[in-house]
């Protein structure tokens, strides 16, 4: 069977590996800075920075030299030097529009992440740290082969687990070891199902690999075997973005997490979770995702309404963000599940918009507690006439959250409640009523925090400063521009989205794309049954 993918692959051979060097470059910097003597303080940001900026720069070429009208991988890195041959080990990236954004993002944020936030302390770690995390996102990505995706995916806990538990707040270490131990628990599940497919295929073909490309070709494991697999990547990636109920780890980790590490949590690894429903579930497990995808739109809408619900109470400003993404997580997810074309561009196209929107909330509540050194919402109050224009970015941002068209947040929502409604009405319309309590919980905030009377600390609260607002700048100027016209980012992801629903389809039989004329065409046929049965009564 011709592999889709494959197919539609670039022609374009590159000299340059740039892929690799989204990688390489920050990880040279994480060595860099670890290497630099400790008391040179200012060399370890520096150093961080020029890394972040050089890697956000080859994203950007990557963005503009992409091919929009090719649905398959681009870029591939694929160096037959540098493997494993008795294991099928192979150092292969490449990107398509599912993935292209999500790098993007990630070389667009870390930057952001370093200019906004210094630490309170132990400048060379943390530097250290963020620059290696960046790097082991930057490989989940790109990855093609399964066992350095399970590597990248492994390594950014590390990264993490440190910036929350030396950098955080409050609680930081309960809330590390319970983001590092939630997360350890799904990936060895995904492990063993890796090694899993990677046996079925050598008893198959007698070849080993871990090339997610041959793998989703062969689909070299029965049915019942394909949907424990599934299961097990289901779990883990279930994990990473959370999904309800394997969520609780997630307001932990961001309340108590540094304002840095909250951006970069909320902003894309969290996506690592929706990206790998995309890349490691759909692709490579079609019948298995179309068997439970009815199941997983369920969970996703009830984490859109139970994450609404939890914000509405919360008393931490930054724990109700937390919630927000909760709910924001579970419409990807239910778009996903879809399996529509609308619904799987909406899904990426969320992704990118969520790490936006968030990310920028979480920079701002960052911010506010630098000043008030509280996050309480009680405590806070009038904020609007001390600092005006934090109040005009923090508004702007939170209509971006709720899905307010015209802003950023409102075209993913929109394309996923498309998809979704075609593939299961019911669903769809309980899932819409998340609109209205993102609504509900982020109006209701922002009154509290920024309206009424300003009573001592908060009367003087000082306003947004110039390098705070060189950050938010750029994010601003994104949520606009993507909420007016979207269109630059949707043509370059629905080429791959038709390629992956193309792929299911020829792997699932009897399976065809939901579409609008199938679900009148099937209301059509339910009221002739309807009419010849009251004929029949008669």
């Amino acid at each position: 069977m011709t592999n889709f993918l494959v197919a539609a692959e670039s022609s374009a051979e590159l000299s340059f590996p740039v892929l690799t060097s989204l990688i390489v470059v920050p990880f040279l910097g994480a060595v860099l800075v670890a290497l630099v003597p400790k008391a040179r303080v200012e060399a370890h940001r520096l150093i961080a920075l020029m890394a972040s900026v050089i890697t956000g720069a080859l994203s950007v070429w990557v963005l503009l030299t992409f091919d929009r009208t090719d649905g398959g991988f681009q870029f591939r890195s694929d160096d037959p030097n540098v493997w494993i041959e008795s294991l099928g080990i192979r150092w292969d990236l490449a990107v398509d529009g599912i993935s292209l954004f999500l790098v993007v993002l990630t070389g667009f944020l870390f930057p952001l992440a370093i200019i906004g936030v210094k630490p309170e302390h132990s400048p060379k770690s943390y530097f250290a740290w963020i620059i290696l995390l960046e790097a082991g996102v930057m490989g989940v990505f790109m990855s093609l082969d399964l066992f350095f995706f399970f590597v990248f995916f492994e390594v950014v806990l590390v990264p993490m687990y440190f910036l929350i538990g030396t950098w955080g707040h409050g609680n930081r270490i309960y809330a590390a070891t319970k983001f590092f131990l939630f997360t350890m628990f799904g990936s060895a599940l995904m492990m063993i199902g890796i090694l899993a497919i990677v046996f079925f295929h050598e008893s198959a073909t007698g070849i080993v690999t871990f090339d997610v490309v041959a793998l989703a070709e062969g689909q070299n494991w029965g049915v019942d075997a394909g949907r424990w697999i599934f299961l097990s990547f289901v779990l883990a990636f279930s994990v990473k973005v959370p999904v309800f109920p394997v969520h609780t780890w997630l307001p932990d980790a961001h309340t108590e997490a540094p304002t840095a590490g909250s951006v970069i949590l909320a902003g894309v690894m969290l996506k690592l979770g929706t990206y790998g429903f995309f890349r490691f579930g759909l692709y490579l497990f079609p019948e298995a995702a179309t068997w439970f995808a009815p199941v997983l739109m369920i969970l996703g809408t009830v984490g859109i309404l139970y994450g609404a619900a939890a914000a509405t109470v919360q008393k931490d400003l930054k724990r109700l963000v937390a919630y927000s993404s909760v709910a924001h997580l579970g419409f990807i997810v239910l778009g996903t599940f879809a399996i529509t074309t609308e619904s799987l561009t909406g899904s990426v196209v969320q992704m990118v918009n969520h790490g936006l929107s968030t990310g920028a909330l979480f920079f701002l509540v960052g911010w506010m507690y630098e000043r008030r050194h509280t996050r309480q919402i009680a405590e806070l109050g009038g904020l609007q006439k001390a600092a005006p224009v934090f109040a005009a970015m923090f508004t702007l941002v939170m209509l971006s959250s709720i899905g307010l068209p015209g802003l950023n947040g409102f075209v993913g929502e929109f394309l996923i409640l498309l998809g979704a409604f075609v593939a299961n009405p019911w669903i769809a319309s309980v899932a819409a009523t998340g609109v209205i309590f993102a609504a509900v919980y982020l109006l209701w905030a922002y009154q509290r925090v920024f309206h009424g009377k300003a009573e001592g600390d908060n009367a003087t609260m000082e306003d947004l400063r110039p390098n705070e607002l060189l950050v938010l700048f750029p994010m601003i100027v994104l949520i606009i521009f993507l909420g007016v016209y979207p269109k630059p980012m949707i043509e370059r992801i629905e080429p791959s989205i038709e390629v992956l629903v193309a792929h299911i389809d020829a792997n699932v039989d009897g399976w065809t794309e939901p579409t609008a004329d199938v679900l009148v065409a099937e209301e059509s046929h339910d009221e002739g049954e309807e009419e010849e049965e009251e004929g029949e009564s008669e």
